[in-house]
């Protein structure tokens, strides 16, 4: 347990009880600056253990390698838009950092900042840096921050982190019981947005970040399989080691579909693709002085890249579609999706309910999974990239 110089440094008292109540053993790696919110006899009633503090206190026992080489989770709590700089950076200027480095279990962070610091484009930047090699996330919650300050960027409360740290741990060893489960199988992945111009200044676009899309790309090689990923306008970095195909529009991914489809074992469609697209572009832009005070656009309908994938699949190649819905309820989610798999005839289809607030752009996930038949095979809930896990676990 890393607990960062953060005001929220007192509710980590209450996530180290969570754990060690569960009865798990907690050794906690506070930094200094941690030390000026909260008492380090305060930790070490708690955790029941020593608290770690120092680069260099036990030098013999290679105190700093060890901790991190046997953890099994490793959850920073809270961490600070500093502490995220240095573990995007890869810093071992200190204990805690040193013992992130020297581990290969997952990691887990708890963000708490003001607004602000949060929305910062360098704390953006340091976010899709960390998610992209497979930290998980839990929060920031909107709520009331230091002094009269309320917005997003308030820690997760004790429990919730504590429940998500455990699912993360509980999916990465699934995961690494079977960790080459997928050699020797090829996987295309869509992911992103697609884009369809109206001019060449404006167009149709959507929410998706891609993240999604990126953790089954970052799961999947992972666990063996040779991955292309088909990018649609990603908000996070494409994953090293990993084939990616750019592509803009509806019509270009479903000719990247077309042409990568034949060579892979599997195709999972988890890019959000517009079903329209204007029925004319134009060559200049749109001026409102041409168009006066309102503007009608005609809109076609675009190929179904899903249908013609279930519909071109050679016997034995598994093809899983995704479908974000704005369901009020989790039944008329289920209806919306039975109704769906009939129409596309994939494999599996993944369901997520989106809102103005949840699915698109988060960096966790809610889903149940519906076979052929419409029967619900899975539900899986937590960080985007131990969802990622729950939905390959169907391939193995």
């Amino acid at each position: 347990m890393g607990i960062t110089g953060g005001i929220a440094a007192y509710k980590a008292v209450a996530v180290v009880r969570g754990f060690v109540l569960l009865g798990h053993e907690v050794q906690v790696v506070a930094t200094e600056h941690a030390l000026r919110f909260v008492g380090k006899p305060t930790l070490e009633a708690i955790s029941r253990n020593i608290v770690h503090t120092d680069l260099y206190e036990s030098v013999a026992e290679v105190r700093h390698v060890a901790l991190g080489q046997n953890a099994d989770l490793i959850v920073i709590a809270p961490a600070t838009a500093n502490s995220l700089a240095k573990l995007a950076a890869g810093l071992a200027d200190d204990l805690l950092g040193n013992t992130v480095l020297a581990s290969r279990a997952p990691v887990v962070v708890a963000p708490a900042m003001h607004t602000e610091m949060w929305d910062n484009p360098a704390t953006v930047a340091n976010m899709a840096t960390i998610s992209s090699r497979g930290v998980s996330v839990v929060g920031p919650a909107s709520g009331q921050l230091t002094g009269s300050d309320s917005g997003l960027g308030r820690m997760a409360e004790p429990e919730d982190i504590v429940a998500f740290a455990l699912r993360v741990h509980a999916a990465s060893s699934a995961v690494s019981a079977s960790s080459a489960d997928l050699a020797g199988r090829k996987i295309l992945i869509t992911a992103g947005g697609t884009r369809e111009p109206l001019d060449p200044v404006r167009f149709l676009g959507n929410r998706s970040s891609g993240k999604q899309g990126v953790a089954l790309a970052v799961a999947a090689k992972s666990r063996g399989a040779t991955v292309t990923l088909i990018a649609a306008h990603l908000e996070v970095p494409a994953p090293d080691g990993i084939a990616v195909i750019n592509v803009g529009s509806a019509a270009e991914m479903l000719a990247a579909v077309e042409s990568a489809q034949p060579h892979s074992d599997v195709l999972i469609m988890a890019a959000a693709v517009a079903d329209f697209r204007p029925a004319s572009v134009s060559e200049s832009k749109i001026k409102k002085d041409s168009t006066g005070p309102s503007l009608t656009l005609e809109l076609v309908a675009n190929p179904d890249i899903l249908v013609a994938a279930a519909q071109s699949a050679r016997p034995g190649q598994v093809v899983i579609g995704f479908a974000a819905e704005t369901a009020d309820t989790e039944e008329a989610l289920l209806t919306l999706g039975r109704a769906k798999m009939m129409r596309k005839g994939c494999d599996y289809l993944v369901l997520n309910r989106v809102g103005w607030s949840e699915g698109f752009a988060t960096d966790g996930n809610t889903i149940s999974v519906l076979d052929r038949a419409g029967h619900r095979v899975l539900d899986a809930e937590g960080s985007k990239l131990s969802v990622a896990h729950e939905i390959l676990n169907l391939l193995s």
